[in-house]
């Protein structure tokens, strides 16, 4: 019926057996002698590459593909143009659809949309033939399993697991009345928007939580484009359920290609939508009881799912894909919740109410952990709660080392949910306020006014205490908002930062003026990102000067500082300090300039050290000009949150340090601790021996445990 209605010669199934190999099931006008003798292995011949992929092949000559693997017993010779589908459900692959014709020809687009049609409804009849995966048929597993990740919020949870999976398969996938189906999900919809209205307004009552994140999540929900492709499915005969699942699943796999991650990370608020338009064709039904302090697993989390998830009492997430600067990772962080990504496999071993360590300080989540390691969890847990409550007696001390050096520990923020932390921890200011979180969150640049009232929130918020703005920090892996994304092969040394600033001044003007517009006669201090020449940062200040004179209430004092991320910068410091008031290290991107060493690649993670000779030696340089000129130092990056870091940071004369609020009481409990003329002198002595290592770090920690530090 497939090849005819298709007008091909062939029509073959292969079904998923175990091993990863594909066996021929049945078929259509190849010889039915190879059924169940024909087999490929994922990845093998297009079968495999389509198995292993995921997604549609349409060849017009598939011979003529490098992937092409020839089977002699099946007689498929003379066929030249071939397309074949995925069968999957629920996220696994479980077959592969094919049709071929004699022909060289392309398949038109609604030929295409005919046959994953039918993949959807065989996947349906091999689920209920028994190809499924072991947990469906269940087969329950007691046996401790670890699965490693990435930290996006620090800390260590204990619970009991509760899960949030891939989508399920609608078990009406044909409709009877297209139009009735249409009415469905007009109302699902309505439904869906007015619940997104309801969490925004009632949750989030006086503004005091990320509601930047939300709200670009109801633009996500109010697209019309998703809209039209699902009632354009229903129209065509799938039932609401169906079409979403088809058009969702269209869409996840376009965004999976896509290579920018903050692009990709808007994968999750699709899949949020998708359940909650789901839900609401399901109807009302009662939520099952979360157990206090439960660890949510899921594949991937959307920013609404997980306000509702914390709601509900959960004390940690594991999400499979994920990254910093996703909208669930942002709210994790202000919310506090412990949280690691790239556990794969963890949801697919993980059984509803196993007990779950998850230990986000070191990228790990144990499930069903055996006793000894869950005792020793629950010890660490308990020294943590009691080691926080003592750190919550230095917030209103001051922060000075054992041997008498103030410090000034500050804040890193991006939303207004963090600001609290300013007086939770004692913090002397905010020595990085993100300015382009919120427009990232919003998916545009947002106008002058509105930039005024974020701002302006800020510096009242601080009451007095410093705040550094940093300009938009856009491009690179953080997309443009109204843009496409750039084609560049390394984005991270590509248009982004100042430079789209200076190549778009009217933008650069606009967040400028703002920011002048909300000091409104206060004190300000503005800094600029990945400036690579003192010319650069001149323009830049230029602009800032200008729209100054601009204003009626200009700031009673102006501080205009640099951040100093590109080492050419280095070799014109006596120009840079004659520039600037003040200089901000990003540790970050100065790390991976220095060594030409991506921070995003895992092979790389951990090879170059901060706290290594040419690293000091840059740092030393840079006080040498810094301090004769009295421009103030300090390091915004993410080694300044780390204790050793801290006090290595310290003993070099940069006592400026902003970091997460998470870290900051521990840097402040720890460098309370510390004579920094003794790290001092343990440098030198590192520094001049024979051999030096590639890194300071090991005979500094082991100096610091010798003498009963907490590292």
């Amino acid at each position: 019926m497939v090849a005819n209605e298709m007008s091909a010669e062939v029509s073959s199934v292969y079904v998923m057996n175990a091993g990863d190999l594909l066996e021929l099931a049945a078929t259509e006008g190849l010889r039915q002698e190879a059924i169940g003798q024909t087999r490929l292995r994922v990845g093998e011949g297009i079968v495999g590459l389509v198995a292993a992929t995921g997604h549609v092949l349409n060849l017009p000559d598939a011979q003529f593909h490098p992937g092409f693997a020839y089977r002699p017993e099946t007689d498929e010779e003379p066929y030249a143009s071939m397309l074949a589908v995925p069968v999957r459900r629920a996220g696994r692959t479980l077959g592969v659809l094919t049709v071929q014709s004699r022909a060289p020809r392309k398949f038109e687009a609604d030929e295409v949309e005919v046959l994953e049609t039918v993949a959807m409804l065989l996947a349906e009849m091999l689920a209920a033939g028994g190809a499924s995966d072991a947990a469906e048929e269940g087969v329950m597993s007691t046996a401790q399993r670890r699965f490693a990740g990435s930290m996006l919020v620090p800390g260590i949870a204990i619970g009991e697991a509760v899960l949030r999976g891939a989508w399920h398969a609608p078990h009406a996938t044909l409709a009877d009345d297209p139009e009735a189906e249409l009415a469905r999900f007009q109302a699902a919809a309505e439904s869906t928007q007015r619940s997104i209205d309801t969490l925004i307004s009632e949750r989030l009552p006086e503004g005091d939580a990320p509601r930047e994140i939300l709200e670009a999540y109801r633009l996500v929900a109010a697209d019309a484009g998703m809209s039209r492709r699902v009632m354009e499915a229903v129209r065509q005969g799938l039932s609401a359920e169906a079409a979403i699942h088809q058009v969702g699943g269209e869409l996840r796999d376009r965004m999976r290609r896509i290579v920018d991650p903050y692009l990709r990370e808007r994968l999750a608020d699709l899949e949020d939508l998708s359940n909650r338009l789901l839900a609401a064709l399901a109807g009302p039904k009662a939520d099952a009881a979360v157990p206090p302090g439960a660890i949510l697993i899921a594949r991937r989390l959307g920013p609404a799912e997980l306000l509702d998830w914390h709601a509900r009492g959960i004390s940690g997430i594991v999400v499979e894909e994920g990254s910093p600067g996703g909208h669930a990772a942002i709210l994790a962080r202000a919310l506090g919740l412990p949280t690691i990504s790239g556990a794969r496999g963890a949801l697919d071993t993980a059984n509803d109410g196993d007990a779950v360590v998850l230990d986000a300080d070191e990228g790990l989540v144990v499930i069903r952990p055996e006793h000894e390691v869950r005792t020793a969890y629950l010890a660490a847990v308990q020294l943590q709660t009691e080691r926080r409550a003592g750190l919550a007696m230095l917030r209103d001390k001051p922060s000075v080392t054992r041997d008498g050096v103030p410090l000034r520990l500050m804040l890193n923020v991006g939303l207004a949910l963090e600001l609290a932390q300013l007086d939770l921890t004692g913090a002397e200011g905010i020595g990085l306020f993100r300015t382009e979180i919120a427009m990232l969150a919003r998916g545009a640049v947002v106008d002058v006014p509105e930039q005024v009232e974020v701002y302006s929130r800020v510096l009242d918020a601080a009451a007095g205490r410093e705040v550094v703005f940093r300009t938009l920090d856009l491009g690179g892996d953080k997309l443009l908002p109204g843009g496409p994304p750039a084609e560049e092969e390394n984005p991270a040394m590509g248009w982004r930062s100042l430079r789209i600033g200076l190549d778009r001044p009217a933008l650069l003007r606009r967040q400028l003026r703002a920011l002048l517009l909300a000091a409104d006669g206060r004190e300000l201090s503005v800094m600029f990102p990945m400036v690579a020449t003192v010319a650069e940062f001149r323009a830049a200040k230029s602009l800032l000067l200008a729209e100054a004179r601009r204003v009626t209430r200009p700031p009673e004092r102006l501080h205009v500082g640099t951040m100093l991320e590109v080492p050419a910068l280095m070799y014109d410091l006596p120009a840079l300090v004659c520039a600037v008031d003040f200089i901000s290290i990003g540790t970050n991107d100065l790390m991976q300039f220095l060594f030409a060493a991506d921070r995003g690649t895992p092979a790389l993670a951990g090879r170059y050290d901060v706290i290594s000779p040419p690293v000091l030696k840059l740092l030393e340089t840079l006080l040498s000009h810094a301090s004769p000129a009295g421009v103030p130092v300090a390091v915004c990056g993410e080694a300044a949150s780390r204790p050793v870091e801290a006090m290595v940071l310290a003993a070099l004369g940069i006592t400026t340090l902003s970091m997460p609020a998470s870290s900051l009481l521990s840097v402040k409990g720890f460098l309370a601790t510390v004579e920094l003329a003794a790290v001092r002198a343990v440098l030198a002595q590192a520094r001049a021996a024979a051999n030096v290592a590639a890194s300071l770090r090991e005979p500094v920690t082991m100096w610091a445990r010798e003498h009963g530090l907490s590292v």
